[in-house]
């Protein structure tokens, strides 16, 4: 029969066990210690070797930062998307500068006459106060550089689009002062491109140069805002230039003070407009020779009543 092991002859063999599996996790732990040491010291000395190779090169420095602050930006970008509550579809929409974009004033900043202006256009045509406002004051200043009474300007957008900035003619014309876009392209350019013309502002800064052009081309104003409607050819414009002459009455009052009311109608006093030959009308859509501005070949909005 087998003698077991008595207790001090099993706590020998545990400390003859014991011995070597401390020694071992000792010099791992030991070993562990080093490595991590050597590593961070390694760390240390790629960070300060990136820190003075960056010093030097601003240009890869702000690489890196646009990298980063674009890593940043999508990670809050993603963590907003994923949140579908009222809250973060509001973060989600958020956009800080968006008012820049906006076509308005404050009709408190505007002089009495321009605010008389707007409050009579605002009410007339049914829209709000304030981008009516910043045309108005648009008018005035465009007006003046122009040399061309700002209730003129604001006629024509009140008869061709009744201030609506989003307007189109079935023939092409676009925006508030119905500027026949692909006519005058090259005048866009300047402003990003085509798709300009349904900016308020700019569509009425180009439709002034139109306007311009035509009244140069035509040699009266009467003239000019036939060939603005595409009627220089035709014996009659339909009424064109009578109406905004009339809009132009009533807003010439309105800033002088007077009292019109919104209703007041367009009444067209009748004229007689000169009607160019054909030969005439080529002749006058010609360039002048040897002047100093010389006008577009092509006329300045082309098709007939638009």
């Amino acid at each position: 029969m087998t003698a077991l092991p008595s207790h001090q002859s099993l706590r020998h063999l545990a400390a003859a066990l014991g011995r070597p599996v401390a020694v071992f996790f000792k010099d791992a732990g030991h070993g562990l210690l080093e490595v991590c040491h050597n590593s961070l010291a390694l760390v240390g000395l790629v960070v300060v070797a990136l820190s003075l190779f960056f010093a030097g090169r601003a240009d890869l420095r702000h690489t890196l930062e646009e990298h980063a602050l674009g890593w940043l930006q999508n990670r809050q970008v993603a963590r907003v998307e994923a949140d579908t509550s009222l809250a973060g579809l509001a973060a989600a929409l958020v956009e800080r500068d968006a008012v820049a974009r906006a076509t308005a004033a404050d009709p408190s900043n505007l002089d009495r006459q321009q605010a008389a202006v707007a409050s009579w256009l605002a009410r007339r045509y049914r829209v709000a106060p304030e981008p009516v406002s910043r045309l108005v004051q648009e008018a005035w200043q465009v007006g003046q550089r122009a040399k061309l009474d700002p209730t003129l300007i604001l006629a024509i957008m009140a008869i061709e689009s009744s201030f609506n900035p989003f307007a189109q003619s079935p023939v092409g014309a676009q925006g508030l002062m119905q500027v026949m876009t692909r006519v005058h392209d090259d005048k866009y350019e300047a402003f990003g491109g085509n798709h300009a013309a349904f900016d308020p502002v700019t569509n009425l800064r180009v439709g002034v140069q139109v306007l311009k052009e035509c009244i140069a081309r035509a040699g009266s104003l009467e003239g000019g805002l036939k060939y603005y409607v595409g009627a220089a050819n035709l014996a009659d414009d339909g009424g064109y230039a009578g109406k905004v002459l009339a809009e132009q009455s009533h807003l010439r009052s309105v800033a002088a003070g007077r009292n019109v009311a919104v209703t007041a109608p367009i009444i067209v006093a009748p004229t007689a407009l000169p009607v160019a030959a054909p030969a005439e009308a080529a002749a006058s859509a010609a360039p002048a020779g040897g002047g100093e501005e010389s006008l577009p070949a092509a006329p300045a909005q082309q098709v007939a009543l638009r």
